[in-house]
């Protein structure tokens, strides 16, 4: 277990005296009203596909960390004016996604949530199960949309904005900065160096190693974090089969364990690790899907270790109050038809596409190889054959050509029919709170590009912020960004650029009208209305037929029991007969429990939401419907000794009237010594 030291535990001494003193808070102190919420977002277990890596070969088999949306609401008292931040352990904020909450909390809240103070940001973990956007490109390794996914994570994200409105209290927010060291590493370092000379040397280094963190305290007393740092979430490979939160999710969870959270209550205290520039930053240090290590737990450990320690350090140094003041705007721009100006193009008037995929994106990355050998980053010429075969759903037109070069065209997912199959209108907004605005994207933008942007909305505001940060994957999901330098490149990150080569200064201007808007006090017009595809929704992925046991076997019986005695470092490994996870999620549950003997009673210390646990399941007999449920447990130097067993909790459904049915197994007990 962490525990504060030094200056930490100081600051918390003087904390907790004023408190226990009853010391006044005043109004000076409390410039902002605050809430904070959590709630579960893990979806589906086993048996689809995961979001991320495109490999239709990545399916679900299992738990390693549960995903959590975390909420953020921020108050002015003076105008009213509020935003939600909600940062959700998800691959992508699919549209659908941003729609079903909006809908949800409209019913509940009224106007009081709408596009505009609203930010939902992925994560973007590349270990969450898929299936959940409304548009068909994201769905094609899924088997199509998959409802209980789209369906847990709104729910989960309304619930924790339901928890952190029902929370806001008087509270100051604090700003500290810091660099994260060894934190990721430009996989496209040959496309960064297509950018200006004179403008990297500007910088420390092709990645920004810089966390923005906030601290947030409610009448003095510390109840949440929330901090940006650049670096993709993939140290679990494209060959993992286990949920998780990958390193942000490691990151938060260890924040948040040691802040007293046991995941079991409301409103513990918030940890979130958001997503910020990370496009063309892995943490796979060695370039080749692995690193530091070989082994994908540990590099995800180690990733997180050293995004929360920055953080910890951070937040307990945190000082510097926001100031006061909530505003916003926000739009919806058809980005597949803005005509950008010189001022940001540099190159005359110039226009953006409609959305396409390039020859670069089927090759992958460093991080995950695509799927076959006929592509490489920096492919400038297409294929007849590929083209032959892509042009049955999508032919690019000779003027789309032109506008998308120099990237060769695999599929122009902008002219699939009956609908495109990739947004095009899209949510753009500034949200400011205190000298700190909140850029939300819905894109995954590279280091140089996220720059640009910065400095963009931070001359457009005139002086009315001192900071800038990219909320990134916000409100939809357009794929990638990069520099029109870095596109000439062609990395992949250039052929996953949907509008051409003058997306980034697009954005920019889209971006820059917004905050000038905002420092004069103007409104802004709402654009175009996204479409709504939710009754357009194909799905082959096949559901629960039945489930059953062997012959003298019942559900939640024990096929493998613990051994009578544990060490540290030993591993326990319990299997119960059970159900298919898809027949009840378990949501703010688990499909376990570590419990300890404690005064009589059995407690629960650990569930399949701790890092020391795994929870898998095996299908055995598909045809007949048995499966196991595995349970992991790693003791650790911090697990205490005594008496233990694994407790199994699920679901089956019977065959023959088609109900679903709770079951629970219970191991024998065995002790840690």
């Amino acid at each position: 277990m962490f525990v504060p030291q030094g200056r930490a535990a100081a600051r918390w001494a003087v904390l907790c005296l004023l408190f226990l003193l009853g010391g006044r808070v005043t109004a000076a102190d409390n410039p902002f009203l605050i809430g904070r919420g959590m709630a579960d977002i893990t979806g589906t277990a086993a048996e689809v596909g995961m979001m991320g890596y495109v490999s239709t070969e990545q399916r679900v088999g299992g738990i390693h960390l549960r995903l959590y949306a975390r909420a953020f609401i921020v108050v002015d008292p003076d105008s009213g004016r509020r935003v939600a931040f909600v940062s959700a352990d998800q691959a992508m904020i699919f549209q659908s996604i941003q729609q079903g909450v909006l809908a949800r909390l409209a019913q509940k809240f009224g106007g009081l949530y709408h596009a505009g103070n609203l930010i939902l940001s992925a994560t973007h973990t590349h270990a969450a199960p898929g299936g959940a956007s409304h548009y068909a490109a994201p769905n094609l390794t899924t088997y199509g949309y998959i409802d209980q996914n789209y369906q847990v994570a709104v729910d989960g994200i309304v619930r924790a904005i339901e928890r952190a409105h029902a929370d806001v209290q008087p509270g100051d927010i604090l700003l500290h900065q810091g660099e994260v060291e060894g934190g990721g590493v430009n996989r496209s370092a040959d496309a960064y160096l297509f950018n200006p000379a004179e403008e990297r040397a500007r910088y420390n280094g092709d990645t920004d190693k810089n966390m923005l963190l906030l601290r947030f305290e409610q009448n003095g007393m510390p109840v949440g974090a929330l901090n940006w740092f650049a670096v993709h979430p993939v140290s679990m490979n494209s060959h993992n089969a286990l949920i998780s939160g990958d390193n942000k999710g490691y990151a938060a969870y260890r924040f948040e364990r040691a802040m007293g959270n046991n995941y079991r209550n409301d409103n513990g205290f918030v940890a979130a690790f958001a997503q910020t520039n990370s496009g063309d930053v892995t943490p796979n240090l060695n370039l080749d899907g692995t690193g530091p290590t070989n082994d994908e737990f540990d590099n995800t450990q180690i990733i997180g270790d050293r995004q929360f320690e920055t953080a910890w350090d951070l937040f307990h140094d945190a000082q510097d109050s926001l100031g006061h003041g909530v505003d916003f705007r926000q739009t919806y721009v058809d980005m597949s038809r803005v005509t950008v100006a010189d001022q940001f193009t540099g190159a005359g008037s110039q226009q953006t596409c409609a959305a396409s995929f390039g020859y670069a994106m089927a090759a992958g990355t460093e991080d995950g190889r695509g799927p076959v050998d006929w592509f490489y980053e920096g492919q400038l010429e297409s294929n007849v054959f590929i083209d032959a075969i892509t042009g049955m759903l999508a032919r690019p037109t000779e003027e789309l050509c032109q506008c998308q070069a120099p990237k060769p065209i695999l599929l122009p997912t902008g002219l699939t029919r009956p609908y495109p199959w990739t947004p095009d209108v899209l949510p753009l907004s500034i949200h400011r709170i205190g000298r700190l605005a909140i850029v939300a994207m819905p894109t995954e933008i590279t280091t140089m590009a996220g720059r640009r942007v910065r400095e963009t909305v931070k001359e457009a505001m005139g002086g009315s912020v001192d900071h800038v940060v990219i909320a990134a994957l916000s409100g939809a999901y357009a794929n990638y960004c990069t520099t029109p330098e870095e596109y000439e490149a062609q990395n992949y990150e250039g052929g996953s650029t949907l509008f051409g080569k003058w997306t980034l200064p697009a954005y920019q201007q889209e971006l820059a009208a917004l905050a000038t808007a905002m420092r004069n006090n103007q409104p802004v017009e709402a654009g175009p209305t996204p479409r709504d595809l939710s009754d357009e929704q194909l799905s082959f992925q096949p559901g629960v037929v039945l489930d059953n046991t062997p012959i003298f076997k019942s559900f939640g019986d024990v096929d493998k029991q613990p051994a009578s005695r544990y060490r540290t470092g030993a591993t326990v490994e319990v299997h119960f007969w059970t159900g298919h996870p898809r027949n009840n999620l378990n949501t703010e549950s688990s499909f376990f429990e570590v419990q300890r003997r404690q005064n009589g009673s059995w407690v629960t210390l650990y569930t399949d939401a701790d890092w020391d646990t795994v929870y898998r399941w095996k299908r055995v007999d598909p045809v007949w419907g048995t499966s196991l449920a595995q349970c992991f447990f790693t003791i650790d130097d911090s697990t205490p000794r005594g008496t233990y067993r694994i407790v199994h909790h699920g679901h089956y459904k019977n065959g023959w009237n088609g109900r679903i049915y709770p079951l629970s197994g219970t191991s024998r007990s065995f002790e840690v010594q």
